[in-house]
């Protein structure tokens, strides 16, 4: 009997989109079948992003514009799960100054609160998005209500934002320019914080659901501290080697190099004691926490049986072993 795949295994399907599905306004090889596939095998599909430029809206037409189609019910945005807390700790119409664009204006006004863009005595919040026009004079509105007393809260904090030219700065780095001006921290909706992950699983009825991102920081600590399954590609910010080296809480259950293969059979990794197997193919727990591999070290196979190891052996800490081929040697994998 073959193994079963991902789609087999998982019933909702959670896609980051920056560094998964797409790199700006270009698509990743690969993307649109594995989400075609996905769709053909009735599987449930959520696009959560911490990007805060769009509206679900404009976030489907954006995501149909690089050959994806989607619909804007599927998404759920860093900004609507900011404006939905800051809804429930603020009075009705009660004044929010929006460090951002448009699009997190408009979800502020959409949950019933009133968005601006200067300070004034009666501004209760700031909300912080990532826009590509934000502007010094916006920050300083900001950081004037901050010191105010007003309370803060992030989309995101992502530093960086993967484009097609590269990793550009994200709304992380925005954020932290504030912090850096008024000694406040904010109060952070998106990932990772796992609330865009619980809600989502929710409202889908979700049994089984595999987070799929590119961002160890972001995607797969959300993923970990919603005790959901979570799946790295390697399209976008991190690799293998800082991956297996992460601390617990951003290790991912699985690996793939991308895509292509979420449809394929999967075999899972079976773990007896030292030693973990997955397929033909295997990795063993060595003197001082080195692993044994018995195949290519960027096998997704072998990564899987590493993974499951660690899962074992390092549980609660990063792990800071060697990965060595059957002869004593050194196994580097690839790395950004």
């Amino acid at each position: 009997m073959p193994d079963p795949s991902l789609l087999d295994l998982y019933d909702v399907l959670m896609f980051d989109l920056d560094g998964t599905l797409m790199h700006g306004a270009k698509q990743i090889p690969h993307a649109a079948a594995a989400v075609e596939r996905a769709r053909e095998g009735g599987r449930t599909l959520v696009f959560a992003t911490n990007n805060a430029s769009r509206t679900p809206q404009q976030a489907a037409e954006h995501l149909a514009e690089v050959g994806i189609p989607a619909r804007p019910e599927e998404f759920v945005t860093s900004p609507q799960v900011a404006s939905r807390l800051l809804a429930d700790r603020l009075d009705p119409g009660a004044k929010v100054l929006v460090v951002g664009g448009a699009s997190l204006a408009e979800q502020i006004r959409e949950v019933g609160l009133d968005p601006v863009e200067k300070d004034t005595d009666d501004v209760a919040a700031v909300v912080q998005g990532w826009s590509p026009d934000l502007s010094w004079p916006l920050l300083a509105e900001g950081a004037y209500a901050i010191r105010r007393g007003a309370s803060w809260m992030a989309t995101n904090v992502d530093a960086t934002l993967p484009t097609e030219r590269g990793l550009a700065p994200g709304n992380g780095a925005m954020v932290a320019a504030l912090r850096h001006a008024t000694g406040a921290d904010p109060d952070v909706a998106g990932k990772p914080e796992p609330g865009m992950f619980t809600v989502a699983a929710q409202d889908h009825e979700a049994r089984r659901p595999l987070i799929v991102g590119d961002r160890l920081d972001t995607d797969i600590e959300g993923a970990v501290r919603a005790g959901m399954d979570s799946l790295l590609v390697l399209t976008g910010v991190d690799g293998i080697e800082s991956a297996l080296r992460a601390d617990p809480v951003r290790r991912p259950t699985f690996i793939l190099p991308d895509l292509s293969e979420l449809h394929a059979p999967f075999p899972l990794p079976v773990v007896d004691g030292d030693r973990a197997r997955c397929g033909a193919v295997s990795a063993a727990w060595g003197e001082d926490g080195d692993i044994i591999l018995r195949g290519d070290s960027e096998d997704p196979r072998v990564l899987r049986a590493v993974l499951a190891l660690l899962g074992a052996h390092r549980a609660d800490a990063a792990w800071t072993g060697r990965l060595l081929d059957r002869h004593g040697i050194e196994q580097r994998p690839g790395d950004r």
